[in-house]
């Protein structure tokens, strides 16, 4: 069975353990099974980081034991040897340690010690903090969530006695995209919409790499990068970016409001090897209380790259006077409350000017956008997409096909960014009929095979022009067309000529003579049966 097998195996025995303990479909499930893992994960990191240091823990049967036997001088100078990045266990914090301590009957207390002894004594570089500079921890109380006291200690037991057997060692020399589809596996349950909106959009692992190999293109010269997700959600445009850039490379930075994605987002930057980053990943409202602020505090942070799939729409009605307060922000306005339906509020307005305000001069950036904007006419979507246009910041734009973001049934399209507005013309992408179905539980999805991807990519970065599929467009062409980003308003229309005799000719029209004569005949036919409901019910009523 090959390592990817053994963790999805993992991984759905974790969550079996969960649901026969009364926790399937729980609000608090996620926390236990993505902290679980995380711990198994960085358990098995820690002895994979240390035996490289000591021939002698190499050379045990059991790294654990040998690791036990040191002396305290041994150890600490172990862990003086490690980088930052490996977390820091003592003996008792091991899984190996917790196995053997199970026959205990308060073994649920003991577990949950270790949980947060290890996040307190790894506070300063695995956690990540709040917009009030909160440090939210690595791990927390778990057995808690099970309602029965009585529970709580078999349930840790059995969460013990599914990692034991499992090691992630194999795991270490697998890349980003392994990686990528175990993070997919793991939230998979999770990463649901629910209704709240805000923040729990998950993008497909294809359209965070294309817009990633977009941005980034094939560039090797890349250093010190920085890259920023305003609604970072779970993480997964920020790992395609961070990849495509090179994770030794740059720095990632983050913020979304929701607690749940701020964990997944943890998990995410630690599996991809992004530990340096967790600091930068902030959980708060990046509109009201932007956190990552510019060296004086008084503007926003610039950054390289910036990638964002922003909630479109929401009810921000509590908050909008605080954005309204700040023009030069929000310098095309914030959308007005409805009279009837808050939440339709376009609250991925003002999410696009942050961003454009969050770029460097020479940074780039794209988002994902309902389709309608690119037509817009009116408000502030209409005097963002004039902006875009007029200052020419604005140089590509692909629109996806139906049900391909599974979370909204909202056409979307990415929208590409220059600050640099180096771009003579915009290539605009037509990929609404591209992608296979495929289902997944109740839902009919569409995703887009590898050769789509290539070719989106590939048109797109060589600006190519492909009959119905794209064309490249001058911002002149643009502002004709009433600063439309559609792709399909620049497409030619084509008008097939046949060349037919004088026979042929008549026989058409014949047959269409004869369509006019069956449609007129039925609609006199129709009209005499009303008429005759008409007159019957006016006898009823007479009499």
């Amino acid at each position: 069975m090959d390592i990817k097998t053994q963790t999805y195996r993992l991984i759905d025995d974790l969550k079996a353990v969960c649901h026969y303990y009364g926790m399937g479909n729980d609000g608090n499930e996620y926390k236990v099974i993505t902290q679980i893992f995380l711990y198994k994960f960085l358990n098995d990191k820690f002895g994979y980081e240390i035996k490289k240091k000591s021939s002698k823990i190499a050379a045990a049967e059991k790294w654990e034991i040998a690791y036990a036997e040191m002396s305290e001088n041994e150890r600490l100078d172990l862990l003086d040897s490690l980088s930052p990045d490996v977390l820091r266990l003592n003996p008792e914090h091991t899984i190996s340690f917790l196995w053997n301590q199970q026959a205990k009957g308060d073994f649920d207390v003991i577990f949950d010690a270790t949980m947060t002894d290890i996040a307190d004594k790894n506070i300063n570089i695995f956690s990540t903090q709040t917009t009030k500079n909160t440090k939210i921890p690595l791990f927390e109380k778990l057995t808690h969530f099970v309602d029965d006291d009585a529970l709580r200690a078999p349930f840790a037991r059995a969460l013990i006695d599914k990692l034991v057997n499992f090691s992630f060692e194999e795991a270490f020399a697998e890349s980003y995209d392994f990686f990528a589809g175990i993070f997919e596996y793991l939230i998979k349950d999770y990463n649901t919409n629910s209704g709240d909106v805000y923040a729990e959009y998950y993008t497909p692992h294809a359209i965070a790499v294309i817009m990633a190999r977009l941005l980034v293109g094939d560039r090797t010269d890349l250093h010190n990068i920085e890259c920023y997700d305003p609604s970072a959600g779970t993480g997964t445009l920020l790992m395609a970016l961070a990849h495509q850039v090179g994770e030794d490379r740059c720095t990632i930075f983050a913020q979304d409001r929701s607690q749940k994605s701020n964990k997944m987002l943890k998990l995410n930057l630690i599996l991809n090897g992004l530990v340096s980053s967790l600091d930068h990943a902030v959980q708060g409202d990046t509109l009201t209380d932007p956190y990552h602020m510019s060296d004086d505090g008084n503007s926003l942070r610039q950054f390289d790259f910036i990638v964002c799939n922003p909630p479109f729409k929401l009810n921000f009605e509590e908050t909008r006077a605080q954005l309204d307060a700040m023009p030069t922000r929000f310098w095309a306005g914030v959308p007005k409350v409805p009279a009837k339906k808050k939440e339709s509020m376009a609250i991925y307005t003002c999410f696009i000017q942050h961003l454009l305000n969050s770029l460097k001069p020479n940074g780039k950036g794209a988002i994902v956008l309902p389709t309608g904007f690119l037509t817009a006419k009116s408000s502030v979507e209409g005097k963002i997409l004039k902006h875009i246009v007029e200052n020419c910041l604005v140089y590509g734009v692909i629109s996806m096909p139906s049900n391909v973001f599974a979370n909204t049934g909202t056409n979307v399209s990415v929208v590409f960014f220059d600050n640099s507005k180096s771009s003579d013309n915009v290539i605009l992408i037509d990929a609404s009929k591209l992608g296979e179905e495929y289902q997944e539980g109740n839902n009919k999805k569409v995703r887009l095979t590898p050769e789509e991807i290539d070719l989106i990519v590939n048109t797109f970065a060589n600006k190519k022009t492909v009959e119905d599929f794209s064309v490249a467009v001058t911002y002149d062409q643009i502002k004709e067309k009433n600063y439309s980003l559609s792709a399909g308003q620049y497409f030619d229309v084509k008008i097939e000529y046949v060349d037919i005799t004088p026979e042929e000719f008549n026989a058409k029209m014949d047959a269409y003579k004869a369509k006019l004569i069956e449609k007129f005949q039925k609609g006199r036919e129709l009209e005499k049966s009303i008429l005759e409901q008409l007159e019957g019910l006016n006898y009823e009523n007479k009499a």
